[in-house]
């Protein structure tokens, strides 16, 4: 795992990942009263202020949102992703996946401040080999879990097989 030496470098580096799998990152002023801090679904990309993002992992748990929803309903968020708990789950298996993917340590995206207080149980549960929102993204041939990855030849969850539903 590498490790920035400050928020701006993860933030690139979660930026530039993001733009390369499709979704739109555009840098913006944002109020102060956006969901996370700092970042913001709009339509089918982010807006993010580098001046209000306290926590930059933020970024890929939103991306993740993004890139789980159907995509006739990604092009209409407009500051929130929503509160389907489907999704929830396949974002943050999504940005567990992205983490590891991108080079860091999944802690940045389940930060002490987020999961209303459950990120370490989140982490926990992916470091011993629970897949909570897997099977989801597995259904949508987004991911795979073991058995059913090596019986169709493509690497098993972590890994992803596409980015965007």
């Amino acid at each position: 795992m590498i490790n920035p030496l400050s928020a701006d470098a993860v933030t690139d580096i979660m930026m530039e990942f993001i733009q390369s799998i499709g979704i739109g990152v555009h840098e913006a002023e944002l109020p102060h009263d956006t969901f996370l801090p700092g970042v913001s679904p709009r339509g089918a990309s982010l807006l993010v202020d580098r001046s209000r993002l306290l926590y930059p992992g933020d970024l890929l748990h939103e991306a993740g949102h993004i890139a789980c929803a159907p995509p006739e309903r990604r092009v209409l968020f407009n500051g929130n992703a929503g509160d389907d708990p489907a999704e929830e789950m396949m974002a943050i298996a999504w940005s567990y996946a992205a983490a590891l993917h991108i080079g860091l340590d999944p802690a940045v995206v389940f930060h002490e401040h987020g999961y209303k207080g459950g990120s370490a149980s989140i982490l926990e549960n992916f470091r011993r080999g629970r897949t909570v929102g897997v099977p989801m993204l597995q259904w949508l041939g987004m991911s795979y879990l073991a058995e059913e990855a090596a019986g169709l030849g493509v690497p098993a969850y972590p890994a992803m097989v596409r980015w965007i539903r």
